[in-house]
């Protein structure tokens, strides 16, 4: 599976008969040996399920360290861009027309977004995936997975963070109902007795939400306005917030702070998953979250945590865990070069084609000083080709049904 395409996904093609649901729920596949990946993606799993969400984060998190992404990787991401404007998880052959077999959907079409108004240059393509991000909004001002569906925290919050990225105040993107995220997200945050404020994913049995700290995450992340790429604080909220009635999106981030807070509180800075296996991806989507709530302290006990517990699972999960990480401590001011001793600007490079810079802007800082002394100081380009396996929304490791990242 993938990255983004987080617990919200898998519940929601548990409730709601989404079409693959059994593909979705399985390891990830290794393209067969007659299957070319393109040159351009970044991964070597298959792509069937998140191809345009790992590309989208890979390119994300290198711009992010002023990293200038190779062009065939930028090219193929705009390829796979439908006519109408929304992407597909993935399109094994972009020339040909998207018709209404092709499963557009809102989370690969949020995550190139924010990944293409980042670099720059991709006006067109990024107003074209807005506008159709805005043509597929439910009437209660959220957005679910594919078009049609309720609506559901994980894909109304990296839709937010795709509408801000864009430029767009996502208070003014308006249902027809006249109701924005703003409106929608607080009524997917939970009461503050039994759920302490969570946001919650549908059951899949019952169809009723459940507290679920990956939900949680993104709801906050939305309720805030803010994407992936999270700026450190510059000082801490203080201790966890008081719960209350989430009549606002800014109350629902609150609680939802409180109940991310409590859970880390009971298992030593890192989100638990399934069968006592730490939830790695999880983790690293709660560390933005806090970081954008203000809760600096926490953020970066948590992304410590990660320094030392993530790299068996970066490495098995591919291009969207690493980004992931990258993100995490961009939004804690911890050096992604040097993460718990490993490269992961470097680490990610490796994943696909040839950046055309890797340097960082701290490096070029530095070696414009070198030249002036009359040194010499070059950051080279290490690892081509393709490693690393795959990744999405809501990363699982390589053990996926042991861990939900």
């Amino acid at each position: 599976m993938n990255v983004r395409r987080s617990a919200a996904v898998l519940a929601a093609v548990a409730v709601f008969g989404s079409v693959g649901a059994p593909a979705a729920f399985a390891d990830d596949a290794k393209p067969s040996p007659s299957t070319a990946l393109p040159s351009g993606l970044y991964g070597k799993s298959d792509p069937k399920f998140d191809g345009v969400f790992r590309q989208s984060y890979a390119l994300l998190a290198q711009h992010t360290e002023g990293v200038e992404p190779a062009p065939k990787a930028v090219d193929w991401l705009t390829g796979q861009q439908c006519a109408s404007g929304g992407f597909a998880a993935y399109r094994a052959d972009a020339t040909e027309p998207c018709d209404s077999k092709t499963s557009v959907d809102s989370n690969s079409t949020a995550a190139a977004v924010q990944a293409l108004a980042a670099l720059g240059g991709q006006d067109a393509t990024v107003k074209k995936s807005v506008e159709w991000l805005k043509s597929v909004q439910n009437t209660d001002g959220g957005w679910g997975y594919n078009p049609g569906m309720p609506s559901d925290a994980n894909s109304t919050g990296i839709v937010v963070g795709a509408l801000a990225a864009a430029g767009r105040n996502p208070a003014d993107v308006k249902s027809q109902d006249g109701r924005s995220a703003y409106d929608a997200l607080p009524k997917l945050a939970m009461d503050c007795d039994k759920e302490k404020g969570a946001f919650g994913l549908p059951d899949a049995k019952s169809g009723k939400l459940a507290p679920n700290a990956a939900a949680t995450a993104a709801g906050v992340l939305g309720s805030l306005g803010k994407g992936l790429v999270v700026s450190p604080p510059k000082k801490s909220a203080g201790s966890a917030p008081k719960c209350a009635k989430p009549d606002t999106a800014a109350q629902a981030a609150s609680n939802g702070t409180g109940y991310l807070l409590y859970t880390l509180g009971k298992t030593d800075d890192h989100l638990p998953g399934a069968s006592d296996v730490p939830d790695v991806g999880g983790t690293a989507d709660t560390v933005l979250a806090l970081a954008a709530a203000g809760q600096k302290e926490q953020a970066g006990k948590s992304a410590e945590w990660l320094t030392k517990n993530s790299a068996a699972w970066a490495k098995q999960s591919g291009p969207a865990a690493y980004a992931k990480l990258v993100f995490a401590a961009h939004a804690t001011g911890l050096d992604p070069r040097d993460f718990g001793g490993t490269d992961l600007v470097k680490q990610l490079n490796a994943q696909g084609p040839a950046p055309q810079s890797s340097e960082s802007p701290a490096a070029s800082d530095a070696d414009e000083k070198k030249d002036d002394d009359g040194g010499v100081s070059i950051w080279w380009i290490i690892g081509v080709g393709m490693v690393a396996g795959i990744g999405i929304g809501f990363l699982y490791s390589g053990n996926r049904k042991k861990q939900q990242p």
